[in-house]
């Protein structure tokens, strides 16, 4: 694991909400552990004598307040016509894509019907890319998160309607 990596893997943490964090590999472990909120994040690394600078990065990186939930929304209105629309929730903690690549068309936009089984997005975790597939047949109304931001487990992606 290079520095980037470290400061993206602390960074996801941070975000994510998640207590504790441990990656062990055949010559470097990384323990994340999230404090009180009063205190700073603790920050575990070992890694063998051949790999300088891993002291470094956990004193240059600051604190980072955990990003907040997707806030309800403000009128009734809103709400009630929310509740006619299923919803397709996040399965886990991850970073949320809307397409394969920068390049690429995203995998469903507003207006668009899917079918179950269609991939809606992409979330990657751990470096692992998962492919989200739909388990509702319905056209996409709305998509609740950026691309290229974390989610949490069972954050609501989408909104569909079924008619």
């Amino acid at each position: 694991m290079n520095i980037k990596e470290v400061q993206d893997l602390i960074k996801f943490v941070a975000k994510s909400g998640i207590s504790e964090v441990e990656i062990e590999q055949n010559d470097f472990k990384i323990t994340i552990k999230a404090a009180d909120k009063k205190e700073e994040k603790q920050i575990f690394v070992q890694a063998p004598a051949a790999l300088p600078a891993q002291a470094p990065v956990a004193a240059a990186l600051a604190p980072v307040a955990a990003a907040p939930a997707v806030a309800a929304p403000a009128k009734e209105d809103t709400a009630s016509e929310d509740s006619k629309y299923l919803t397709i929730k996040s399965p886990m903690i991850g970073t949320f894509y809307r397409s394969a690549g920068p390049d690429k068309d995203a995998f469903v936009s507003v207006g668009e019907t899917i079918g179950n089984g269609d991939t809606v997005c992409i979330i990657e975790a751990m470096k692992l890319f998962n492919e989200i597939e739909a388990e509702i047949t319905g056209k996409i109304v709305k998509v609740l998160v950026d691309d290229a931001t974390p989610v949490e487990y069972d954050q609501p992606l989408f909104l569909v309607d079924p008619s």
